[in-house]
C-alpha cells in the first residue's frame, strides 16, 4: 500500500495508506491515551478518550478509528481536546464505584490512571451504581457488573481472537451489562475459560479469582518464563509475592502468542503450591512409601533399571516425560532412554 503524509504535534512521517491516527501517533512516539483499544483488536471507538484535533474537521475525531488522509495535520494535546477528555472521564465515573482504595485493579487501571493524568477528582454526574460482583459458579474469573465502562474489550477479544462469542452486551443505558446470554453462568455458554476477557479489561470489572485479596499490584515481581503445557511456548509472565505465584498473565507484542493464553497457560499453574506436590524423593520400605535422599533414591533407580534390562531386555523399559518439564530435561530424559536404556521407546503428553 502506499505512505501517505501526516502531521501529529508537529512532527511528520509518512505511514502506510489505511493506518489509524493511533497508529500513526505510535510510530512518530506520541501517545494518545485510550481505554477501549487493544493492539489486539479491530477499533471499536467505545470510549472516546482519544478524541484528537484534525485540521479542518469541525469535530474532535477518536484516533483509534479514525483513518489518516493525505498530508492530515494533528493536534493531540490543545486545550479543547483536554477539556473534551475530562468530560469523557467524569462519564465514565458517573457509574463507577469509588472504591479504589480496595480494587483489585488498585494501581494498575486504566481509568484510575486516566483520572489521576487529567486530574478529575469525582464527577459531577454521579449515581450509585446498580452492579455487583456476578455469583457465577466457576472456578477463575469474577465479574463485577457495576466497574464495566462498557469498552467491549472483552467481547470483542472472545470474538475475534478466541471466535467463542460467549459474551456480549444486554440491556441499555445505566442497566447496561456484559457477560453470557439470559444471564448464565460462564459454565453454561461456549466459555473456554482461557480469562483472554479478564487480559483485555483496563478496569476492576473482570479479575482472576485465584488471586482476589492475594497482592496489590506494586507488591508484585515479574517473572517472565515460558508455558510449560504444549509445544506452542507461548511467554508467560508469572506475578509473584513472598515467592508464592498469584496470577500468570502474557504481554501484548511477544511471541509466539502476542499475549493470549489458554485455559491451561493462565490458570493451571496451582499445581506449583499444592500440598500434594513432592518435595523430597520417596522409597518404598516394607511396603510403605518413606523420605530418602538423592542419593539413596537414584541409586535404587538405577539398580532396579539394571535388573530389569538384564532379565527381560531393554525393550522392557519406557520413559514418558512430562510437559511441565523445560526442554532441556525433557531432551536429557529421551536421550537417558536411548544410550543408557538401549531403546527408542520415550512418549510425551505435549505431543497431543
Amino acid at each position: 500500500m502506499p505512505n501517505v503524509k501526516v502531521t501529529i504535534d508537529g512532527k511528520t512521517a509518512e505511514v502506510r495508506e489505511g493506518s489509524t491516527i493511533l497508529q500513526a501517533a505510535a510510530r512518530l512516539g506520541i501517545r494518545i491515551p485510550t481505554l477501549c483499544h487493544d493492539w489486539r483488536l479491530e477499533p471499536f471507538a467505545a470510549c472516546r478518550v482519544c478524541l484528537v484535533e484534525v485540521e479542518g474537521a469541525r469535530t474532535l475525531i477518536p484516533a483509534c478509528y479514525a483513518k489518516v488522509t493525505p498530508n492530515m495535520v494533528v493536534k493531540t494535546n490543545t486545550e479543547r481536546v483536554i477539556k473534551a477528555r475530562k468530560v469523557i472521564i467524569e462519564l465514565l465515573l458517573s457509574n463507577h464505584p469509588q472504591d479504589c482504595l480496595s480494587c483489585e485493579k488498585c494501581g494498575d487501571c486504566g481509568l484510575q490512571n486516566l483520572a489521576y493524568e487529567y486530574g478529575v477528582k469525582k464527577s459531577r454526574f454521579y449515581r450509585e451504581p446498580e452492579g455487583r460482583i456476578s455469583t457465577d459458579r466457576n472456578e477463575y474469573i469474577q465479574r463485577d457488573d457495576s466497574k464495566c465502562v462498557l469498552c467491549g474489550r472483552c467481547v470483542r477479544i472472545c470474538a475475534e481472537v478466541q471466535q467463542v462469542c460467549a459474551i456480549d452486551f444486554s440491556n441499555r443505558g445505566f442497566r447496561t451489562s456484559i457477560g453470557p446470554a439470559m444471564g448464565r453462568s460462564l459454565l453454561d455458554s461456549p466459555c473456554e475459560l482461557c480469562g483472554q476477557c479478564v487480559s483485555a479489561c483496563p478496569v476492576g470489572a473482570l479479575s482472576e479469582k485465584q488471586a482476589v485479596g492475594k497482592a496489590r499490584s506494586w507488591e508484585l515481581k515479574k517473572v517472565r518464563t515460558v508455558c510449560p503445557y504444549c509445544g506452542v511456548g507461548c511467554n508467560l509472565t508469572l506475578s509473584v509475592k513472598d515467592g508464592r505465584i498469584v496470577k500468570a498473565t502474557s504481554e501484548v507484542g511477544t511471541v509466539p502468542n502476542n499475549g493470549n493464553l489458554c485455559v491451561k497457560g493462565r490458570f493451571g499453574w496451582d499445581y506449583v503450591h499444592h500440598p500434594d506436590r513432592l518435595t523430597q524423593p520417596l522409597i518404598k520400605r516394607d511396603g510403605k512409601f518413606v523420605e530418602a535422599t538423592w542419593d539413596e533414591a537414584l541409586d535404587l533407580v538405577a539398580k532396579r533399571f539394571g535388573e530389569i534390562k538384564a532379565q527381560h531386555g531393554s525393550d522392557s523399559l519406557a520413559s514418558i516425560s512430562s510437559c511441565r518439564c523445560t526442554n532441556e530435561e525433557n531432551y536429557l530424559v529421551q536421550k537417558f532412554t536411548r544410550t543408557v536404556l538401549g531403546n527408542n521407546n520415550v512418549d510425551q503428553c505435549a505431543r497431543t
